[in-house]
């Protein structure tokens, strides 16, 4: 299981950002559908919806190309963890399936903290 390490920038990266492109291919689109049915528009839906909540970097297993990792909720409800990159300041998705129990507890956590001041 892959392992992630906070940074900062994600966090603002993700808060500060209004609008993201997606670099989608014929081997992302359909993977996540097939292992976790996750659909493009889901993932697409956890970047655009705002409250996405930051893993961090991937720093195992250790990869030549830098992973991000996010777990946030879709237009339904639906808690997806999304593991991804940035090219050409696109969002590539490298998979995305449903939140684990640890990961719904991080999100469900975060989410307080954000709206404690609102």
């Amino acid at each position: 299981m892959a392992k992630f390490k906070f940074v900062e920038w994600l966090f603002l990266w993700l808060s500060e950002t209004s609008h993201f492109e997606f670099d989608w291919d014929a081997g992302n689109k359909t993977k996540n559908s097939a292992k976790h049915a996750v659909t493009t528009t889901e993932v697409e839906e956890v970047f655009l919806l705002g409250q996405a909540a930051p893993l961090g970097v991937q720093v195992s297993p250790e990869l030549p190309e830098e992973r991000l990792g996010i777990v946030g909720a879709t237009a339904a409800g639906r808690l997806l963890h999304v593991v991804f990159t940035l090219r050409k300041g696109k969002v590539r998705p490298i998979s995305a399936r449903p939140a684990k129990k640890k990961e719904k507890e991080l999100y469900e956590t975060y989410i307080r903290e954000i709206t404690k001041g609102v």
